[in-house]
């Protein structure tokens, strides 16, 4: 297949997102209602074998590393057998760079075979280290699965393991220092997100919103940083905790968009492809596929889709709409 995934701003794109499943077992407040939201139908999520497929084509055209998400991935039956047939696929530059994001419920039972069967890292959700917040932030009593899930990642030999929190106003905000205690204590990265708009009510208001320069003030009342800049075209600004090897990460989607450097393309657990997190328009590669298309069809739709992304996400603009699908059946 001749040319890779590269849009009109010149933008190379070598990550692929895929996610698993859309549902979940945490109900968090920030993503979707108590009730949860209409699960996509079993008939039009892809196969492991489609799946494959589709990030073989992706590979073959520059993709270089894949994030398996959700909703929650773990929750997919047959999730250690997709990394297994993912962490076959062989890239020019050596094996292709398998990594997880997970809220790490069922890691104390599959931290271990997720990495015998070739997965590399995970991201595992930690908004807060007080119980009964976590029971009002994701409507479940399961920090201390989560805690165990961090423990039992570290024990199979997954690393880094990094803790994602999305920090809200009023909500979780008077605990980003000690969230970094807790990663630093235990040899862990610690990465802070802005809240983004992608929940399924569509409450997000960004007068409400903590930006990354008030966490990163959080941190500082505590500890020294030594800024550190960007790797590579990773969406956190990085800096050292000082006196330690330890890094803190900010994700400031919002107020430090990333968006010239992104690399990043998604396939939904339904098949089909988005150029961004933020896109209205996806392409559906699932009935292309299931229609008969051939690897070379599916690599031009992918190409196709790529070359009409946006140079932004546009969240400040005026004219900015939130796109129908959640975060939960979007893939992180």
């Amino acid at each position: 297949m001749t040319g890779g995934l590269v849009d009109r701003f010149g933008r190379v794109h070598r990550d692929l997102r895929i996610s698993l499943t859309d549902r979940c077992s945490l109900r968090c407040t920030y993503c979707m209602p108590a009730d949860g939201v209409p699960w996509l139908a079993s008939s039009t999520l892809l196969s492991t074998d489609e799946l494959v497929r589709l990030a073989r084509v992706a590979v073959d055209l520059g993709v270089r590393s894949v994030r398996l998400t959700g909703g929650e991935p773990l929750l997919r039956p047959d999730v250690v057998d997709v990394v297994r047939a993912l962490a076959g696929l062989r890239t020019p530059d050596g094996p292709l760079e398998l990594s997880l994001t997970t809220n790490a419920l069922r890691l104390p039972e599959l931290a271990a075979p997720l990495r015998e069967a070739g997965l590399a890292r995970v991201n595992i959700s930690l908004d807060t280290l007080r119980a009964d917040r976590f029971v009002e932030l994701t409507r479940r009593d399961r920090l201390a699965d989560t805690l165990a899930g961090i423990e039992a990642a570290k024990a199979a030999g997954l690393a880094p393991v990094k803790l994602n929190a999305l920090v809200m106003r009023g909500v979780n905000d008077d605990e980003i220092a000690d969230l970094v205690e807790f990663a630093i204590d235990r040899g862990l990265e610690m990465r802070f997100i802005e809240h983004m708009p992608l929940d399924a009510g569509h409450t997000w208001r960004r007068e409400s919103m903590v930006t990354g320069e008030e966490i990163l003030g959080a941190v500082s009342e505590r500890f020294a940083l030594e800024p550190l800049g960007h790797d590579g075209s990773a969406p956190a600004t990085l800096f050292r905790i000082v006196g330690t090897a330890a890094t803190v990460g900010v994700i400031a989607s919002v107020t430090g968009a990333f968006c010239e450097r992104c690399d990043r393309v998604r396939l939904t657990a339904d098949g089909q492809f988005r150029n961004c997190l933020f896109a209205h328009e996806e392409s559906d590669l699932r009935t292309l596929m299931r229609d008969g298309a051939d690897d070379a069809r599916l690599a031009d739709a992918m190409r196709a889709c790529v070359a009409s992304k946006r140079r932004g996400h546009g969240i400040d603009d005026p004219t900015f709409v939130q796109p129908a699908r959640p975060m939960s059946a979007i893939g992180g």
